[in-house]
């Protein structure tokens, strides 16, 4: 048997055993419905008469003879203030014109007898529901993705040390392909999942109506964050997988895996309360822990550069690399061990176990 063909079989092993997991099952059901939320809420959340900002007259009668929120004014200057400041949807000042941020105000222009012009003070701008459920949606899904994903490897790993069966492994599989096929059927699982909840995700921003340039927008980093997904997740893997082999117990995965809990928890928080400062953003953008979900966020907001990008996954992939040489130096050095949580710098050094196993 070759390596491929045991990474394989090690793989679809891993595979088969995750989808006939109710807790695999269900946690992709709720992703998806966090997927038809983001996309859809916001058009429904914002419902209701359109509130419209005009000086008194006869204009003012008419939108709210239409069912419209009318706040009178003492001028066009202010009526343009309160549409920039957001306090109303639109204004209709001289001209008639009517003036909205990015989307023509159809209920506005529909009450008015005279067909207006239409001026857009923002045409590029993205809803604010949307430019904040978007980017929470990224980090969400990366980070339960990748938690719930890491600490199944680390458990699976622990597992076979504990009932012993890692040994009979060994001495049918390379250690290292033992390894790559772990981490090769949690990627492909993981990648199922998020490539589903992104199909869907486009699919519900397509029927909730948003505007083209939303899609625009939503498109490419959808497209971005799955290549992103996938590398990000290749490099925590192997080091979850390093985790699951520095322990012998279950009871001890919780202890072992805090560091790694860390680095998967910080880039989410950061993304969801740092999102509107672009310098924190742009160096989240090129931190490898953070790049997955940080890029593909600047990419929707329109703030990233065409090469960013690819320079970006570039650091990504080279750090992915290292990483997973990194973890399958600890795996091997640590999975024939027993007797307790073994420490990084021991399984470092001390390879002779696999040796002996190979």
């Amino acid at each position: 048997m070759t390596t491929f063909d045991a990474v394989r079989i090690v793989a679809a092993r891993e595979i088969r055993v995750k989808l006939r997991d109710k807790t695999f099952i269900w946690s992709t059901v709720v992703f998806l419905l966090i997927a038809v939320a983001a996309t859809v809420l916001p058009g429904m959340l914002g419902g209701g008469p359109s509130s419209v900002a005009v000086v008194q007259g006869a204009t003012a009668t008419a939108l709210s003879d239409a069912g419209l929120d009318v706040r009178t004014v003492g001028d066009d200057a202010e009526a343009e203030r309160l549409v920039r400041d957001g306090d109303v949807d639109a204004a209709v000042v001289a001209g008639p014109r009517v003036l909205a941020m990015d989307d023509e105000p159809s209920e506005v222009v529909d009450a008015l007898s005279v067909r207006p012009a239409v001026e857009l003070l923002d045409p590029n701008a993205v809803d604010p529901a949307l430019a904040f459920l978007i980017p929470y949606a990224f980090a969400f899904v990366f980070f339960i993705t990748s938690l719930t994903f890491g600490l199944q490897i680390a458990q699976s790993v622990t597992e076979e040390k504990q009932t012993r069966i890692v040994e009979i492994l060994v001495a049918a599989v390379p250690v290292r392909a033992l390894l790559a096929g772990k981490v090769a059927g949690g990627t492909l699982l993981a990648f199922g999942q998020i490539a589903l909840i992104a199909l869907v995700a486009y699919v519900g921003a397509s029927i909730a109506g948003a505007p083209g340039d939303v899609l625009s927008l939503l498109g490419p980093a959808i497209g971005w964050f799955l290549p992103f997904f996938v590398v990000g997740f290749v490099m925590l893997a192997a080091l979850w997988a390093a985790v699951g082999a520095l322990v012998s117990r279950q009871e001890d995965i919780g202890g072992a895996s805090t560091p790694m809990q860390m680095v998967v928890m910080l880039p989410f928080f950061a993304v969801v309360f740092l999102q509107d400062n672009p310098t924190v953003m742009t160096i989240l953008s090129y931190l490898p822990v953070s790049s997955p979900i940080a890029m593909p966020v600047r990419l929707f907001t329109g703030d990233a550069a065409g090469w960013e990008p690819f320079l970006s996954l570039a650091i990504l992939a080279v750090t992915a690399v290292a990483m997973v040489f990194v973890g399958a130096r600890i795996y091997e050095g640590s999975l024939l061990k027993t007797g307790g949580r073994i420490q990084f710098a021991a399984a470092w050094r001390d390879r002779e176990a696999t040796r002996l196993a190979d």
